[in-house]
């Protein structure tokens, strides 16, 4: 059955006059709520809490991409971004591997990003280039001291002498960046016991010298091989490095940032790679802006671990 308008209007207007009579008397002051905070924008909130902007770093041409993130389940990070919130005096980085980290390079463009977020006042601004140390000049002041210890072909197993382990501890690192996998994958014959056991020795090691130090593990970005005198194939050996890093990172409850599957893993990695004309002729090594990718790859996730820890001191809860 169809209603007049007439009709429909007056119940409407019947309905309002209820509702104003049964409401309470406006007040000619509205009262303060002392039970309530300011409402900060989403920006002022950002600023508060001392998070850090980070923009996406992954290449457009990449496909078939991971969330780039580090897996810390166990929280192992978190006395390290505590020191890096509190920022009291120098947090030192010790970031130890192959030929990737001695190119200076990938771990440089995380050093110069941390300098710019959390302070460079921490290290005497030297310029860094394949014939320097790798190691950073302290002032003694607050900020970011990122050392860069790599050695061209080492695995977990070579990397492992008393002398590094030495020069290592005698850094006080605050977090230790462990980035092995290559070499490993070049071998002509991978045994993942073997890989295990190397990895148990250095990381072993380095827990005992260094009790204070948090420890990150990567894993290597992929890298294809010879085969013939011309011809160059993806390593299929590398897939096989990654799981045995990610295996050990789990049964011991460590930090890993999986590189490696962020960029595409068995499937995509090296031609993401390709794709974006970062190889160098070996399509082992790459070039300096390949380099800068992975270097800004790295800082992304090492800010939204931070900025997640920041979150929870003032929220309680994890993503």
């Amino acid at each position: 059955m169809r209603c007049s308008s007439r009709w429909i209007f007056g119940i409407l207007f019947w309905g309002m006059a209820v509702m104003l009579q049964a409401q309470d008397a406006l007040p000619e002051k509205v009262l303060p709520d002392r039970n309530s905070g300011p409402v900060f924008s989403e920006q002022a909130m950002v600023r508060m809490m001392g998070l850090i902007d980070c923009e996406p770093s992954m290449p457009v041409v990449f496909r078939e991409t991971r969330k780039n993130e580090i897996e810390d389940p166990e929280h192992t990070l978190d006395p390290f971004w505590n020191k890096l919130m509190r920022m009291e005096g120098p947090v030192r980085i010790v970031h130890i591997g192959d030929s990737h980290v001695r190119g200076h390079v990938l771990p440089y463009v995380v050093r110069k990003k941390l300098e710019e977020e959390f302070g460079s006042e921490a290290v005497v601004d030297e310029e860094v280039t394949y014939q320097s140390s790798g190691l950073a000049e302290e002032t003694g002041e607050r900020g970011i001291v990122y050392h860069m210890l790599g050695v061209n072909g080492a695995t977990y197993g070579t990397f492992y002498t008393p002398e590094r382990i030495h020069e290592i501890a005698a850094l006080h690192p605050d977090l230790i960046i462990v980035s092995f996998g290559t070499n490993e994958a070049h071998a002509p014959r991978y045994v993942a016991a073997q890989h295990q056991q190397h990895m148990r020795t250095l990381l072993d090691a380095l827990k005992e010298s260094c009790p204070e130090s948090a420890i990150l593990l990567t894993t290597p970005p992929g890298a294809y091989k010879r085969q013939g005198r011309r011809g160059r194939v993806i390593n299929t050996q590398t897939p096989q490095v990654v799981a045995t890093e990610q295996n050990y990172a789990r049964d011991h409850r460590m930090a890993i940032w999986d590189m490696y599957d962020i960029v595409g893993g068995k499937q995509r990695a090296c031609l993401n790679w390709v794709a974006g004309n970062y190889y160098q002729k070996d399509r082992i090594h790459f070039t300096r802006q390949g380099y800068t990718v992975q270097g800004l790859l790295l800082h992304e996730a090492l800010i939204k671990a931070y900025n997640n820890y920041v979150a929870t001191q003032f929220t309680g809860s994890r993503n």
